[in-house]
């Protein structure tokens, strides 16, 4: 079985929301185990690989980065297809819960407790993929991002990022239905002020030297636990990206 290293740069960006935090600080069975509270996560995650295969013509053998990788539910899924996965975030319990599960797959994935703009500073030019996945609307800054993930991407690389459209459904789904009526994923785990709509986002993009290739939106039935994409944005979308 392979090791599975985290490394634990100081951790000093502004991005980082110490309340966000604490409600993704879960242990190994909450983020694994049958009852988790991220059971949503893991029902869409097979929507978003498949995307992010089709859209990135595989990822075998590619350097893959998975920002805001959490207990690394996307990162496993790209690790078993191939790809060098490295998975990065802020949460020290996430991380562990990732560290450990890993482990037990017998999975090769580098996990670093460090920032996207501290990552940034020595992997310029450096993944063939980029994924940030539900992690936009949950920092103080999604430009720095953003940006950031601009200057790790190769030349014809693909960067994918997926969040929440600012509308009124969004908001009665998400914020009312999901986390107040259903209790899907915990109260207070989303801020509506904080969803980014589709022209938000496309605006940032065009300020880097990323460009637009699709858009595509995600939806989810919490009753039939199924993930279909979709052409309606209005609540959760996926962009992807390349550098050209």
């Amino acid at each position: 079985m392979k090791d599975i290293i985290i490394d634990k740069p100081t951790v000093t960006q502004k991005n980082i929301n110490k309340k966000v935090i604490n409600k993704f600080n879960a242990s190994l069975s909450q983020w694994w185990g049958p009852y988790n509270i991220f059971k949503p996560l893991h029902h869409i995650n097979l929507t978003r690989f498949n995307y992010i295969i089709e859209h990135s013509n595989g990822l075998f053998g590619k350097k893959v980065l998975d920002v805001g990788c959490g207990g690394g539910i996307l990162s496993e899924s790209m690790a078993q297809a191939g790809a060098k996965v490295i998975g990065l975030d802020i949460s020290t319990s996430a991380l562990e819960a990732a560290k450990l599960h890993a482990l037990n797959q017998g999975l090769n994935i580098y996990y670093t407790q460090e920032t996207v703009k501290n990552h940034a500073i020595n992997h310029i030019n450096y993944y063939d993929v980029i994924t940030c996945m539900e992690v936009l609307e949950h920092v103080s800054d999604p430009i720095s991002i953003i940006y950031a993930c601009s200057t790790m991407i190769k030349i014809n690389g693909s960067v994918f990022f997926s969040t929440l459209n600012r509308t009124f459904k969004s908001w009665l789904l998400i914020i009312i239905g999901a986390e107040y009526f259903l209790r899907l994923i915990p109260k207070g785990t989303h801020d509506f002020n904080k969803f980014i709509t589709p022209s938000e986002l496309l605006k940032w993009i065009d300020s880097t030297i990323l460009e637009e290739q699709n858009i595509t939106g995600l939806h989810y039935n919490p009753f039939t636990n199924k993930c279909t994409l979709i052409h309606n944005i209005d609540i959760n979308y996926i962009l992807h990206t390349q550098r050209k």
